[in-house]
């Protein structure tokens, strides 16, 4: 990657020891299987009803923000409102300690998964530390007093399956190619968005046939129940059929409070030898706080300001996810055939306009956020996938581990500022939910422009 003349470290992704995708034959006559390709992406789709169905679209905003956990004496009056408001508030706070514990974390573990060559074992490690959080979910009863025991669930949650994102993402170089990076990433995603639609459509199914109840607590554990069980199940074809990478990086291993010392080297590494991926790593900290802030709350601003029920939310979140899978998987041709950098500027920006329309023009109602939540679904994966395939087209070999992890790092050291100004900014407005789309919109518009200023990474053509 050409930057502004600092040396370079050598590219996983070369001309001369790039794997192709699918069956196509390198040089060296390897090949990548199309079953590795499908198990990679298939962690997409185990790992999608903890953010789908529990934070997204159902549990967290029909369950944990809801009359559930507010004082019985204020339900059905004019302060029922304000207590609905003050537990959005609450969850904002939760989710920020959850991104502070990432930030100290993720870099560091990812950066010794590198070392030892074991980016795959702890991969299953933080899987199965995902898995027992949703778990947990299960057993939160109604009552107020549970309150900040389910947030801690969502945190933890959040804490574990960013982790396992990290070296799940670091894998992302065993299963394409520089020609075709950008590709295998929006499969992930789309996958992911398709194991959404599938699960939330499940929930629709039980409920119309009487299965399950949206008015019940017990609702609520069985889907968060049902939603570790799926992650269980679909994880295991990535840990039968996606390798261990080998282990490129030639560092030794350090004791895990020296890896700190050796985090804040790699950081002036990068600044001095791949001075693009460090501003990058910036930029895309600030958009994808302000993105993770959309899927988190979002459903959140459907359920309270919009009036959403049980259902609404669940069909809401069907139509959403099947807008968003498609344009995720087409997406990632273009970011092949124009540049992640691209396809990233077009999805923040337009992610800055549905999140204001839906602020100013609030009293239009429910068909004014349905129709805003519809477009913002066109630029919610596409962004995701692209920002891996950048990073993947532009992290240095045998540092993949480490460089994901400070991607992960850097997001969540700016991830107090919009789970920070949502809740600051509705607690400024008399718990006014609406207020925090104002701070979402602001770190998604901060994001965009710095990206603005950082170097696209060179696009290899297909044919």
């Amino acid at each position: 990657m050409a930057n502004d003349g600092s040396p370079q470290s050598p590219s996983r992704f070369t001309d001369t020891d790039a794997l192709p995708l699918v069956g196509l034959t390198a040089n060296d006559g390897a090949t990548i299987p199309k079953r590795r390709v499908w198990s990679w992406a298939l962690w997409d789709w185990a790992t999608q009803p903890f953010n789908t169905v529990l934070i997204t679209f159902v549990w967290v905003p029909s369950y944990l923000t809801s009359t559930f956990f507010v004082d019985p004496a204020a339900v059905g009056t004019a302060g029922e409102e304000a207590a609905l408001g003050q537990l959005a508030s609450n969850l904002g706070y939760g989710i920020t300690i959850a991104g502070l514990l990432i930030a100290l974390l993720a870099p560091v573990l990812g950066q010794r998964a590198d070392r030892t060559g074991r980016q795959k074992s702890q991969l299953f490690l933080f899987t199965g530390l995902l898995i027992a959080a949703q778990l947990g979910m299960a057993f939160v009863q109604p009552g107020a007093e549970w309150f900040w025991i389910g947030v801690a669930f969502i945190a933890v949650g959040s804490v574990f399956g960013e982790i396992a994102g990290v070296n799940y993402n670091a894998l992302l170089i065993s299963v394409s190619t520089p020609k075709t990076v950008g590709k295998v990433s929006g499969l992930g995603w789309g996958f992911g968005y398709l194991g959404g639609i599938i699960a939330l459509a499940l929930v629709v199914g039980l409920i119309l046939g009487g299965v399950l109840d949206g008015t019940v607590a017990s609702t609520f554990q069985i889907i968060a129940l049902a939603s570790s069980i799926w992650t269980l199940i679909f994880v295991i074809p990535l840990f039968l059929y996606v390798p261990e990478p080998p282990k490129l990086s030639a560092a030794p291993t350090v004791g895990f409070f020296r890896s700190y010392v050796e985090l804040w080297r790699s950081i002036v590494r990068l600044w001095k030898e791949n001075r693009s991926t460090f501003w990058f790593l910036l930029a895309s900290a600030v958009y994808r706080d302000g993105l993770s802030a959309v899927f988190v709350f979002g459903a959140v601003i459907a359920s309270i300001v919009f009036g959403f029920t049980f259902t609404d939310l669940v069909i809401f979140g069907i139509a959403l996810n099947i807008v968003a899978g498609i344009s995720t998987i087409f997406a990632g041709r273009l970011d092949d055939r124009f540049g992640p950098k691209n396809v990233i500027l077009v999805s923040v920006f337009g992610l800055v306009a549905c999140t204001l329309t839906v602020f100013f023009l609030v009293d239009l109602g429910t068909p004014m956020f349905w129709a805003a939540g519809l477009v913002l679904a066109l630029f919610t994966g596409p962004a995701q996938a692209a920002s891996r395939s950048f990073l993947a087209r532009v992290t240095p070999a045998g540092r993949e581990g480490e460089v994901f992890g400070l991607y992960a790092t850097t997001g969540r050291a700016a991830g107090w500022m919009a789970s920070l100004l949502w809740g600051v900014l509705i607690a400024l407005a008399a718990n006014q939910t609406i207020y925090g789309l104002l701070g979402i919109a602001l770190v998604l518009l901060a994001g965009g422009i710095m990206l603005l200023f950082v170097k696209a990474p060179p696009r290899l053509t297909t044919s």
